[in-house]
């Protein structure tokens, strides 16, 4: 079932690039705007946003509207909107294992030495333009009108909280790791990741879909536990994977200096010599392979890494007992489980 959906967005992803080019001129306004879009929005991914969105759909409907996997597309590009801008902030070189949208677009301008803006201000824009071809492929399903609105505030609402995630995020950055509670750094997950990749899908899916107020509540909290279960999955690949499985070089989670729960609990049961280390790396401005070795060794030794897978099993659990219950169709419930189970295996 997962690959039969996912071959349906990636078939609508491609002909709405065509469509959107078509309805609005890009490639004629820009043929740079529209190249960079085109190349960054059909890179390989997961499409796991889309994926969850049609499984929250046709687990309480009767069958496909037309132009669901239209509208399933639409947080497939709220993905790549938050992505570009995300890889700005975080002045990444690589994304799905090529430039990213900045680093292609200064690239570009290498032979303009006059220009007074580099590739990231014409990054901020396309991201701009990639958001408003989202909401524009939301409106695209055949639904109730007053579902259509509900789920399109439950759309908007995402990329709110996203954004206010990653804020904070950033103001976490300049506290000392002793400073963030636990409580402090799920909030930053559940703003930043759990929302729009897990709750929000399912959720507007299903609001689509016919489903009642309490079985989009089900859905949405089953998406809030996976999302910061998926985090914490990203969080130990970001310190211990390898670029070729993360799509970003290795050292970006560290250059980053971001307090993770899995940097946290090692911090906190670490010896005075490791806490100085750890404090040391993480205020570097730059960090180096040594530094990232260091970083693992302590983490290991802490049993933080342990800990962590811990907490992922703890909060799947939590998740699958959300929606234990759930009214949605057998087939679909069965998949979600399944799926959620895959994303999650380290």
């Amino acid at each position: 079932m997962q690959n039969k959906i996912k071959n349906k967005i990636e078939k609508e992803l491609a002909g709405l690039i065509r469509q959107s080019d078509k309805a609005y001129s890009l490639s004629k306004i820009s043929p740079l705007l529209f190249k960079g879009i085109k190349d960054f929005v059909l890179r390989k991914g997961k499409r796991l946003r889309p994926i969850l969105f049609v499984a929250g759909y046709l687990g309480f409907a009767k069958g496909a509207a037309p132009g669901l996997y239209k509208t399933a597309v639409s947080f497939e590009l709220l993905h790549d909107f938050l992505l570009v801008h995300d890889d700005i902030v975080d002045k990444a070189r690589a994304r799905r294992g090529k430039p990213t949208l900045h680093k292609m677009f200064n690239n570009y301008l290498e032979k303009f030495k006059n220009a007074k803006f580099n590739g990231q201000d014409l990054a901020i824009v396309a991201g701009d333009v990639i958001y408003a071809l989202a909401v524009d492929s939301f409106l695209s399903i055949k639904a109730d009108a007053q579902r259509k609105e509900r789920a399109l505030k439950k759309f908007i609402e995402s990329a709110l909280y996203t954004g206010a995630g990653e804020f904070i995020e950033l103001l976490s950055g300049i506290k000392d790791i002793e400073q963030l509670s636990e409580q402090d750094i799920y909030r930053i997950y559940d703003y930043k990741t759990a929302h729009y990749t897990f709750a929000s899908p399912l959720s507007c899916g299903a609001m689509l879909g016919g489903a009642n107020q309490s079985q989009v509540r089900r859905l949405y909290r089953y998406g809030i536990y996976s999302g910061r279960a998926f985090q914490l999955k990203d969080d130990i690949l970001g310190m211990f994977g390898g670029e070729k499985k993360t799509g970003k070089p290795a050292l970006t989670d560290l250059q980053e200096a971001k307090k993770t729960l899995l940097l946290r609990y090692a911090y906190n049961n670490s010896n005075k010599e490791n806490k100085l280390t750890i404090k040391r790396i993480l205020s570097k401005h730059k960090v180096n392979k040594a530094d990232l070795l260091k970083m693992r060794k302590i983490i290991s030794a802490s049993g933080a890494l342990d800990y962590t897978e811990k907490e992922i099993s703890r909060l799947s659990g939590k998740a699958q007992g959300a929606i234990k219950s759930s009214r949605m169709r057998p087939k679909y419930k069965s998949f979600l489980r399944g799926y959620c189970e895959e994303l999650l295996r380290l």
